[in-house]
């Protein structure tokens, strides 16, 4: 699998970013560096590649505000292997969360999967004329050859040799194809031997380096007495039949020592792994209590940032050059509690701001996936058509940003619930009143949220 695909420059990544986030233009320009870093870094001399090390990002921001989204969307954008850990899931009152070699081994399961995809779509036209010749053998058995016995009695001898008759069945076979790419056959159902799954336990072990892996390997060791990779005759339509051959045939086809080599490089050299909520790990004041458990959480992190060695089951993966961007609010704490040798391998700090109402409105108008465009689809499925006019949009988000002044600010994840409440009727009753239009506008906003507003202790259970 190629590192790259198209090689974006950073006002490239902006503008691909503002397509779906609204806002936030000096974290977007930091993760854009960032990326673009990487591609540069790829084109210098080998003796300098491994010296070029990646700067890592902390977003300092309320929740809401589009930290997660930022990074997940710039993963997608560079097609780069993508895994989001929590922080608070390496300690709970004491080391007894998982071990923090997981993330890398999450990340390479994650570059697997994107391999073993690019190897299948590269196989895939062969994968599907095996799976047709297969699906046609169960429609079409080949017959037993028929055969005549010829006497030669030009000569007078009372010899004989058997001839085979000239056979149709390559001419039926093909008409046979034909039909069978028309889906004519699509409903006809055929037995076909498929790997059995059956169901086996699953083991799930903690706290010490080495024990998940081990876990892995014991239960893939235990497969085959569980019945798995046997295979089972099913029945079932032509059409589910040749889609499940075209996967099986596909997973002949493709090397899975190379994706497995293919996916280290990828994860070792693209890999993104972003670390949420680090401020809870942050030690507030004195190292009393429960902040010894969270410096040592930071101190078992802090060799994976600075580039380790992990073993996982496909190989051992080098983390030197994996990007890491850490976030957290920072409402208790601040990133200078963070051990220093932590803090240095974050060089890169930027501060998101905190959503305005104008940028409520931005949110449910400008994205691609905006959420007035979503509930409009949602509902347009049961032919209830939604309206969204501007005074209603604003309307939507002054509530929105309301509720996030008087009560907990959740940023933009407010207006999920807002929406929700709003059209909770049409969501419930648009099955049974079909081609039914609703114009969302000031006056139904108020209508229908106004009264919880004004009754703060029912807002705070409400929205």
């Amino acid at each position: 699998m190629a590192l790259e695909g198209r090689s974006f420059t950073p006002r490239e990544i902006v503008s691909e970013l503002d397509r779906f986030i609204v806002g936030q233009k000096q974290a977007k320009k930091a993760v854009a560096i960032a990326l673009r870093n990487r591609w540069r870094r790829r084109r210098v001399d080998k003796k300098l590649q491994d010296e070029i090390l990646p700067k890592n990002i902390i977003m300092i921001g309320p929740t809401g505000c589009g930290k997660t989204e930022i990074a997940r969307r710039m993963a997608r954008l560079a097609n780069a292997p993508f895994v989001k850990v929590e922080a608070t899931k390496f300690t709970e009152v004491g080391y007894v969360g998982r071990d923090v070699d997981a993330m890398v081994r999450d990340l390479l399961e994650c570059a697997v999967k994107m391999c073993k995809e690019d190897a299948t779509s590269g196989v895939k036209i062969r994968a599907s004329e095996l799976a047709e010749e297969r699906i046609l053998d169960l429609l079409l058995p080949t017959p037993a050859t028929s055969k005549s016995m010829s006497f030669d009695t030009a000569n007078g001898s009372d010899d004989f040799e058997l001839k085979s008759e000239p056979s149709e069945s390559n001419e039926t076979r093909e008409k046979m194809r034909a039909m069978l790419k028309a889906g004519k056959f699509d409903s006809r159902e055929v037995s076909v031997d498929v790997v059995q799954n059956a169901a086996m336990p699953v083991m799930h072990l903690f706290g010490q380096a080495g024990m998940e892996e081990m876990a892995g390997q014991l239960q893939e060791a235990l497969s085959g007495a569980f019945g798995r990779g046997r295979k089972k005759k099913r029945k079932m339509p032509v059409k589910e039949a040749l889609e499940l051959l075209e996967a099986e045939e596909a997973q002949r086809l493709i090397d899975m020592d190379q994706v497995q080599r293919d996916a280290i490089v990828l994860t070792e050299q693209s890999g993104i792994i972003f670390i949420d909520e680090i401020d809870k790990i942050a030690k507030a004041d004195g190292g009393r209590g429960p902040d010894v458990s969270r410096e040592g959480v930071q101190r078992d992190i802090l060799p994976i940032v600075e580039g380790s060695t992990v073993s996982t089951k496909y190989g051992f993966v080098k983390t030197d050059h994996i990007l890491f961007i850490a976030a957290g609010a920072f409402h208790m704490s601040k990133p200078s509690d963070l051990i220093p040798e932590l803090q240095g391998r974050f060089p890169i700090r930027v501060e998101l701001d905190s959503l305005r109402e104008e940028d409520f409105v931005r949110i449910l108008t400008e994205p691609e996936n905006s959420l007035t465009k979503q509930y409009a689809a949602l509902l347009k499925t049961e032919n209830v058509n939604v309206e969204f006019v501007d005074s209603g949009i604003k309307r939507i988000a002054a509530v929105a940003y309301k509720a996030n002044a008087s009560q907990e600010n959740i940023g933009a994840r407010r207006l999920y619930t807002v929406m929700e409440r709003l059209l909770e009727e049409e969501s419930f009753s648009a099955s049974d009143n079909p081609n039914m239009h609703i114009m969302v506008d000031d006056k139904l906003v108020d209508d229908r949220l106004s009264a919880i507003l004004q009754d703060e202790d029912l807002s705070k259970y409400i929205l």
